[in-house]
């Protein structure tokens, strides 16, 4: 299993950060906060379900105060229960909000970039991540 201490998880999560905030454009929220790549998916995931599990999990963790920390928290819960692939394909399904979120550089808004990009995280689903939460 990945644990906490592989270099190579380190390398992933950087990687999939850089991917996720790549042309992403600059938002603020009404009290001036930067929005990031979290509330790019939390806004996804909830117009394609009730509420995700990690979305959850991460928002009643009181010790994550910015959008990237609660990302990066989010990215693990992920990759522990093997939703990553499913839940950012749910939020690639709407053209409408990619739009929204990036600008047209953004590899998430090309559809063979966009189905390279799921299989591979698809493929993590049979990797085993022992991480803490």
């Amino acid at each position: 299993p990945v644990t906490d201490g592989s270099r190579e998880l380190h390398s992933l999560c950087a990687q999939l950060e850089f991917l996720l905030q790549f042309d992403l454009k600059e938002k603020r929220s009404f009290f001036g906060q930067r929005k990031d790549y979290w509330d790019f998916l939390c806004q996804g995931l909830s117009r394609r379900r009730q509420e995700h599990e990690g979305v959850r999990f991460v928002t009643s963790l009181d010790k994550l105060k910015t959008p990237v920390g609660r990302g990066r928290a989010f990215l693990r819960y992920c990759l522990v229960h093997q939703q990553l692939a499913e839940s950012l394909q749910l939020c690639l399904l709407d053209p409408e909000n990619l739009c929204e979120w990036y600008y047209a550089r953004s590899p998430l808004l090309n559809p063979q970039r966009r189905a390279e990009i799921l299989g591979t995280l698809y493929e993590l689903d049979g990797v085993t991540f022992h991480l803490a939460l």
